[in-house]
């Protein structure tokens, strides 16, 4: 059973930095694709960045510049270097993985930017 496990979240002041990582177990196969997302109280789940196995990237529009995605393969690991965090950025954010349509979750981990 595939289980995805994050660190890294916590208490950040406005400006400052902060790197999420996702390790996932279970697995001797790789994934399509792993990433970030992130879900606040009363909103949808929203992409924050990706990563394809070959290395293509995607951002959401409010983390580029910022936000840097990276992933191992080998290791099935994800990771998210979060610079110049904003309020704006305070939410759970949840580690994802694809692998051929079916989706991954990791139980999130709390970020919270303090202005």
């Amino acid at each position: 059973q595939v289980q995805l496990v994050e660190s890294g979240g916590g208490l950040v002041q406005a400006g400052g930095s902060l790197r999420l990582s996702c390790a996932a177990s279970g697995s001797i196969f790789g994934f399509n694709t792993m990433g970030w997302y992130r879900q606040t109280p009363g909103k949808q789940r929203e992409l924050v960045a990706a990563i394809t196995s070959g290395g293509t990237t995607n951002y959401a529009d409010s983390v580029k510049g910022r936000f840097t995605v990276s992933g191992d393969n080998a290791k099935n690991t994800v990771a998210l270097q979060m610079n110049s965090l904003e309020p704006e950025d305070t939410a759970l954010y949840y580690c994802n993985a694809v692998r051929f349509g079916y989706q991954y979750w990791g139980q999130g981990t709390q970020v919270t930017v303090s202005s």
